[in-house]
């Protein structure tokens, strides 16, 4: 059975074969080589197009759609159907409407079956009725007499009076986009009812609100477009499916994977994202925290959270009920042979003897999730924290900071691109780290090898994204307050274009191929030691030891392997005359 994504895919390739035979092989889209890239790109440093420096790294397999685009599209399908199938545009935008916009979809089932369409769409090629001709009929809704220039009918012939008709495409407008597939009023007929009909008989304000629903139904019907989701945004994306990364930058700023139209979060998969943002949003974490903190009232069974340090507890109205914290007993059964206000001998003899063992493990239970929770969404909010803040300062550093650097340092803004190119670089990176801290969060614990793989490259990730952040917020305003230009700004240049490499491609490969680099057994491979962690930032750990920057594409190396030994910690393939693992640090 084929799935949703080749059909989508076998689809886009069929109209991609349509577009070249109608428009004599010219394409308006990119490159075929561009759209074959998967790996993750951040800034090139080098580029001199600044328009538009946020989709630079990603038009190159979507399209942002305005208004007008989308108007000109669907012209554009209606009058190709209108004229390979030799019938009316109305007909035409009937026929694509009925078939979700696919004009190979349109193709296929009108040359196989002709008749078949016409009586599924209800394109009728004769009418049922004839229509009267200069003599009066009786309206079928209100069954009035009216003179045949008072009445209209669609192409089934049946005559309706012009209020009913009004009145009909009316409600029918209200009701909302299910007026798009609207018939004719008579229970037993199946004839469409196209826009000319709607256009001529309804008022202004119902005719553009038809219009507003057919713009639309070309992209929510479609399934290679969608609507941006960000709010008031009215652009839309034409996505080619299957062309590598779901992250899509629209012309409002906003970024959204086009899979599940959250916020973009490669390298994490949408599942992870959507497990997170329920967990986030739901009451779990809410009765966890409870668990953790309170204990129900003996009585009336309500959560109870102790404030004060005495053991003595009162439940309040109308319960008040007064028991001891410790074990939970009447407190009327406490006194100083029980320890006093704040002991329990009673709770520490049952607590030797079992008996509340099964509810202070629960209790511990949730304590530790939750803290293992608020471990990993608090570093999440953090860097969420710090992508708006970074936002904000490359907006500032857009209008206003540009300008004043290149009147200090006298240097065209051109020159100063760079500094642009850092921010963005600083805001794409927090937005990856952000998530690979939900990522963490479902890492399952048995599986200690990838942890420490994964921790290990998030640590140098974040490492060097600080190392960034501080460079393009603090020591830049060592320039942007000087009183001339300074002889080593050229220097600061660079460095900043230094740390804007992609530093963060060995984290976002190696979580998308689900830390693969670390079999099953706990071994790395030798992939792990030479391009995974020897690629892009070997120069950072060129220290550590030299057999982690040598590269080779052969088969996973083994404890056993000759010239090799695994570290105990991290199982990471190192060199045999080395004495501290290259990866962990620990020593042979």
């Amino acid at each position: 059975m084929v799935s949703e994504d080749e059909f989508d895919m076998q689809d886009a390739a069929a109209e991609s074969a349509e577009d070249d035979f109608y428009s004599g092989g010219e394409e308006d889209g990119f490159d075929s080589d561009d759209a074959d890239v998967a790996d993750y790109e951040f800034i090139d440093n080098d580029s001199d197009d600044s328009d538009d420096l946020i989709s630079h790294r990603y038009q190159q397999n979507y399209t942002i759609l305005s208004e007008g685009d989308i108007r000109q599209r669907q012209d554009d399908d209606i009058m190709r159907i209108a004229t390979v199938l030799s019938i009316s545009k109305v007909a035409a935008s009937i026929l694509l409407r009925y078939y979700n916009w696919s004009v190979s979809k349109v193709h296929d089932e009108w040359f196989a079956d002709e008749e078949k369409v016409r009586r599924a769409v209800g394109l009728l090629e004769e009418p049922v009725v004839p229509f009267p001709d200069g003599r009066d009929m009786t309206c079928g809704i209100c069954f009035e007499t009216y003179p045949s220039d008072r009445l209209r009918a669609a192409v089934c012939g049946h005559p309706f009076c012009n209020s009913c008709w009004a009145g009909y495409i009316s409600t029918a407008i209200n009701d909302g986009p299910g007026c798009l597939v609207l018939r004719c009023p008579d229970p037993s007929c199946n004839a469409a009812v196209g826009q000319d009909m709607i256009n001529v008989l309804t008022s202004n304000e119902d005719s553009d609100r038809y219009s507003r629903y057919f713009i639309r139904s070309y992209i929510e019907d479609n399934r290679k477009t969608k609507w941006c989701p960000a709010p008031g945004c009215d652009y839309a994306v034409d996505f080619i499916v299957g062309s590598g990364s779901y992250d899509v930058i629209c012309r409002c700023a906003y970024s959204f994977c086009w899979n599940c139209t959250e916020e973009a979060h490669r390298p994490v998969d949408c599942a992870t994202v959507a497990k997170w943002i329920l967990k986030n949003s739901a009451e779990s974490e809410n009765m966890n925290w409870i668990l953790a903190n309170s204990k129900p009232c003996p009585k009336c069974k309500r959560p109870i959270e102790k404030n004060q340090g005495c053991m003595h507890i009162t439940c309040t109205p109308p319960c008040k009920f007064e028991f001891c914290w410790l074990c939970l007993g009447a407190w009327s059964d406490h006194g100083e042979r029980t320890g006093g206000f704040y002991a329990c001998n009673r709770y520490e003899t049952a607590k030797q003897e079992g008996v509340y063992d099964e509810a202070e493990k629960r209790r511990e239970m949730a304590k530790n999730s939750l803290e293992r929770y608020t471990h990993y969404y608090e570093r999440w909010a953090t860097n969420q924290t710090s992508r708006q803040k970074a936002l904000a300062d490359l907006q500032q550093m857009q209008n206003v900071h540009l300008e004043k650097l290149s009147d200090i340092q006298c240097q065209p803004e051109s020159q100063l691109k760079f500094i642009i190119e850092a921010w963005l670089q600083i805001v794409e990176c927090r937005r990856v780290l952000k998530w690979t801290y939900a990522y963490g969060y479902y890492l399952p614990e048995h599986e200690h090898a990838k942890r420490l793989f994964f921790e290990y490259l998030q640590g140098e990730a974040e490492s060097g994204l600080e190392r960034l952040h501080q460079c393009a917020e603090k020591e830049l305003q060592i320039y942007l307050n000087a009183e001339g230009p300074s002889k080593d700004f050229n220097e600061f240049r660079t460095k900043l274009a230094g740390l804007t490499r992609n530093y963060f491609e060995n984290l976002v490969r190696a979580l998308e191929n689900g830390l693969s680099d670390v079999d099953s057994h706990g071994a790395c491979s030798r992939m792990a030691s030479s391009k995974s962690l020897g690629g892009g930032s070997s120069r950072a750990r060129a220290g550590r030891g030299k057999g982690s920057t040598s590269r080779s594409s052969g088969p996973s190396r083994n404890i056993d392997e000759p010239g090799h030994w695994s570290c105990e910690y991290c199982t990471f393939a190192n060199i045999k005359p080395a004495t501290i693992c290259a990866m962990c640090q620990h020593r042979r």
